[in-house]
């Protein structure tokens, strides 16, 4: 189902506020719980697409079976972009329409998986981690693409790893998933833990280099924003049928 989302009353509008609310909310992630089993119960995956012509943002949640991988529940939200682009904020960006969709969902997220990154981000505090820690659920990123941090050499085998590092501590972890393929960026956002967030990495890539979670909600936002044709109007007045 689709649903139509605002932007929270209060939410940051510059940059100075936003990093001021990421210093208050860091210190509340949760870094000592394993997380759930990969395999066990659901997984959820969310991502965004843009649409800057008529400056709208489409979230999409989707919610697989852990163990089969197969889709129980999908969910979009559309709104208007919340705040500019500023390296290091993006979630001030996103998190109003992701929140949107997954406040339409009725079966139990279990874990959520970002695109994007948690602990391994500038501030420690990315979109993972501000998603995990204003809804309370487990979440973890997994990026395509390092942000600022360094690694060493990452095996050409599928499941070879390296460290992702800032000085002497370790905020994630290069992965590979496919034999010889470029790896991707796993870190811990909220409420599970680093090797826990790999295995899930691995668990949701039997196919291909991006988590199942994240291919399946790609699509789905960028069928949303399609799906918007008549313009905002549409986006004010009416919510599409579930599927």
């Amino acid at each position: 189902m689709q649903t139509i989302t605002g932007v929270p009353e209060g939410w940051p509008t510059d940059e100075a506020t936003a990093r001021a609310v990421q210093d208050a909310l860091r210190d509340r992630v949760v870094l000592d719980e394993a997380g759930p089993a990969p395999g066990a119960g659901t997984v959820t995956g969310i991502d965004v697409a843009y649409d800057d012509e008529r400056d709208l943002v489409a979230a999409a949640a989707v919610v697989l079976d852990a163990a089969t991988l197969d889709v129980v529940e999908e969910a979009t939200a559309v709104g208007h972009v919340a705040f500019p682009y500023v390296p290091g904020l993006l979630a001030f960006r996103e998190i109003p329409a992701v929140l949107g969709a997954l406040a339409a969902l009725r079966t139990d997220p279990g874990l959520v998986v970002c695109d994007g990154y948690g602990r391994a981000h500038p501030r420690r505090f990315g979109l993972a981690s501000h998603l995990g820690v204003l809804t309370g659920l487990p979440t973890m990123g997994v990026a395509k693409n390092p942000f600022t941090f360094t690694h060493g050499e990452v095996g050409r085998a599928r499941g070879s790893a390296a460290a992702l590092m800032d000085g002497g501590e370790e905020l994630g972890r290069a992965l590979r998933t496919r034999d010889g393929v470029k790896p991707l960026y796993v870190s811990v956002g909220h409420r599970v833990s680093l090797a826990n967030a790999c295995a899930h990495a691995l668990a949701l890539t039997p196919a291909y280099r991006l988590p199942e979670t994240t291919r399946r909600a790609d699509r789905l936002c960028r069928d949303a924003l399609l799906g918007l044709g008549a313009g905002e109007q549409a986006l004010t007045s009416r919510r599409r049928p579930g599927r």
